[in-house]
């Protein structure tokens, strides 16, 4: 309020401003308090603080692109040390994720690279608190290991991730419980209330890793899109015969953010014949037009850059690729 009226009085001194009338000076009164307030702003609030305000519409930075149509892509890791999650962080993705379905089930490794992929430079750099990549994880447990999800999801989530892929999904009612388990239950007044949610409540590690209060946390962590301000990606995968037959229920599930195919080694399998037979690429042309159909982003592995530029040509929305491409 000093600033204020420091500005004020220098005004008021001024010669020029003696010999306005009444209501000419009124005027001009009320437009000096307007500018020297905006200047008291400019002056007590850091740029940095200011910039922070202007949060974006989605703090996962995979879901803010593809709410805008466009794909993301990512690579997969399953090294959990400090300097590999450093530099995780700064990659050129939208996403990466720990593989942990074939390794050891490490929940301390990965609370620890939630906590190294915190970059207070890109918080800085972009003024908001929205990182430069996501971080999902997968699980040893199959879609159809219902009662071996429920507490893994739970505390994954808890530690601060954005996203998970879950393996083996093989029709709508695994998924939906899958859905269920990454949701809070839903407030009253919620405008989405199925499938409802089962998550307990304890988010203090998260809000620390996304940089919210728990209020914020609490509207932000639900699965995009079925809720437009969610900030979670539930990410099935089709990696069984019987899960391709029912690719299209799977997708129509409220709550799917993206579909990823497991050809690379399970679905191959599952079908009975060779990786490179025509039968695997028809299974991923079905599993795409299921996407499509239910406008659900589709994802795939793809290892180079002409396979890259091939599939998002052919509409995936979700690349897999190598650190280095």
């Amino acid at each position: 309020m000093a600033e204020i009226a420091l500005v004020l009085s220098r005004v008021l001194a001024t010669s020029a401003w003696q010999h306005l009338s009444p209501r000419s000076s009124g005027r001009r009164l009320m437009a000096v308090a307007i500018v020297a307030i905006a200047l008291l702003a400019a002056v007590v609030t850091p740029a940095g603080i200011a910039l922070a305000q202007e949060m974006p519409l989605h703090l996962n930075p995979a879901v803010e692109k593809l709410a805008h149509g466009q794909p993301i892509i990512g690579t997969q890791t399953d090294d959990m040390s400090l300097q590999n999650c450093h530099s995780l962080a700064r990659l050129n993705f939208d996403y990466t994720y720990v593989d942990m379905e074939h390794g050891p089930l490490n929940l301390d490794g990965l609370a620890y690279c939630v906590a190294a992929m915190v970059d207070k430079a890109a918080v800085l750099k972009k003024g908001n608190a929205q990182p430069n990549v996501a971080l999902f994880a997968r699980f040893p447990p199959y879609g159809r290991d219902l009662e071996s999800n429920d507490w893994i999801v739970k505390q994954a989530l808890d530690m601060g991730l954005m996203g998970i892929i879950f393996n083996g999904v093989e029709n709508k009612e695994q998924m939906t419980r899958l859905i269920r388990y990454m949701r809070y239950p839903q407030q009253k007044t919620s405008k989405y209330q199925q499938p409802p949610g089962m998550r307990g409540y304890a988010p203090g590690n998260a809000t620390f890793a996304w940089g919210v209060p728990a209020a914020e946390y609490e509207r932000r962590a639900d699965v995009w899109p079925l809720n437009p301000d969610g900030d979670l990606l539930a990410i099935p995968m089709i990696e069984t015969a019987e899960g391709l037959k029912n690719v299209d229920e799977i997708a129509a599930v409220p709550g799917v953010g993206a579909i990823f195919i497991g050809a690379g080694g399970d679905l191959h399998q599952y079908l009975g014949v060779p990786q490179d037979s025509p039968e695997v690429e028809q299974a991923r042309q079905t599993i795409l037009a299921a996407c499509k159909a239910h406008n659900v982003a589709c994802g795939i592995t793809a290892l180079t850059k002409a396979d890259v530029d091939k599939r998002l040509k052919e509409g995936w929305k979700m690349i897999r690729t190598g650190r280095g491409e």
